[in-house]
């Protein structure tokens, strides 16, 4: 009973705000968000880039723009459910080296690639399922699980193949991996990217289980009493992420022909900074996936341009750290400025019937 008038009680709380937010108009929901912001701040960064460094608009820096940002765009799709749910995936990294080394050892041994290919896959399988059962099921926080596997991952990838790199890959793969659309500089790995981001879209935001992952974000205990299978819902979301690894673990091979144990190393850290950057709050329940891809896109071609423009790769880093901790900060200081006004508007409506009276 106590449960069910705390539940009645928040979601009274919540009304006014909920009530205000969808009283605005249309085009204020749409534009007055921090995915809105993000996708300005890179139109106006792209604007800039074009006017003052030299050769950034050729069609070889586009190109090699989207590459760079392949892999990281993959893996920020699955890794946006995993912190609208207030978990986080720290292995990822490392499943794209594993899944590399995978892929290169059983090709050196004479497998078709597209066995090796698919057994990589089903080896991120297992690694976002020992995530998830981790997880889930014993119940250790997702911080310290994916911190562990990392280091797991990681130390296999490097055991199997020690310190060498294998180069010898099929030409038709390694050709594909870097072709381009016909007619376009877009390279062609942008096509199951798109294919990907509309259906992860779609799930998140279109379909019960992406309103439950957000319900999961807001409050666990709250979403397992309106149906939500928390734990299931947690363990698909960590299995998704080491699929999705796996993958841009083989075009990441593909791409720079080789195969190493410490490939992708860090790549984590460019991720988690991308998906904050777009909007998603680490504190769960808030994110889109639009936000997410402008958010990929602005550290890419901010690098990129400043690659151009001669900047070191410490500058570079600087300033990307520079923008996570000020969109991490942003959150905080929104959500104090809302609970501020609301605070002031409460008190205003208690104040006028006692003036009246």
């Amino acid at each position: 009973m106590s449960d069910t008038i705390l539940r009645e009680n928040s979601a009274v709380r919540r009304a006014p705000d909920s009530y205000r937010a969808h009283g605005r108009p249309a085009w204020q929901r749409v534009l007055f968000t921090r995915e809105s912001a993000i996708i300005g701040l890179l139109v106006v960064v792209i604007l800039v880039a074009l006017a003052t460094v030299r050769n950034f608009d050729s069609p070889l820096t586009v190109t090699y723009l989207l590459l760079d940002v392949a892999p990281i765009l993959l893996i920020a799709l699955p890794m946006t459910l995993i912190i609208v749910s207030e978990e986080i995936d720290l292995s990822v990294a490392s499943t794209v080296g594993l899944s590399s080394v995978i892929v290169g050892i059983l090709t050196q041994a004479g497998l078709p690639f597209e066995a090796t290919a698919l057994v990589a896959l089903f080896v991120g399988v297992i690694a976002g399922a020992l995530n998830g059962f981790l997880i889930t099921v014993v119940g250790l926080p997702s911080l310290a699980v994916t911190i562990g596997t990392l280091a797991l991952f990681r130390g296999i990838a490097v055991g199997l193949l020690g310190t060498t790199a294998i180069t010898d890959f099929p030409e038709f793969w390694t050709d594909l991996a870097q072709s381009r659309i016909p007619g376009t500089p877009v390279p062609s790995i942008v096509i199951p990217i798109v294919v990907l981001a509309v259906a992860f879209a779609i799930l998140l935001h279109f379909t019960s289980f992406g309103r439950g992952i957000y319900a999961i974000g807001l409050n666990k205990e709250a979403a397992a009493f309106s149906g939500v299978h928390v734990d299931r819902t947690k363990f698909l979301l960590f299995v998704l992420s080491g699929l999705v690894s796996a993958f841009a673990g083989i075009f990441f091979t593909l791409r720079f022909g080789n195969a190493r144990g410490d490939n992708a190393i860090g790549l984590e850290l460019s991720i988690i900074a991308a998906v904050l950057l777009g909007g998603v709050s680490i504190f769960g329940g808030r994110g889109a996936i639009h936000g997410v891809i402008a958010g990929v896109l602005l550290i890419g071609t901010l690098g990129s341009a400043l690659r151009l423009a001669n900047v070191t790769s410490d500058v570079i880093n600087v300033i990307t750290g520079v923008l996570l901790v000020l969109s991490v900060v942003s959150t905080s200081v929104l959500r104090w400025v809302r609970s501020k006004r609301l605070g002031s508007a409460g008190k205003s409506r208690k104040e006028v019937p006692a003036s009246s009276g």
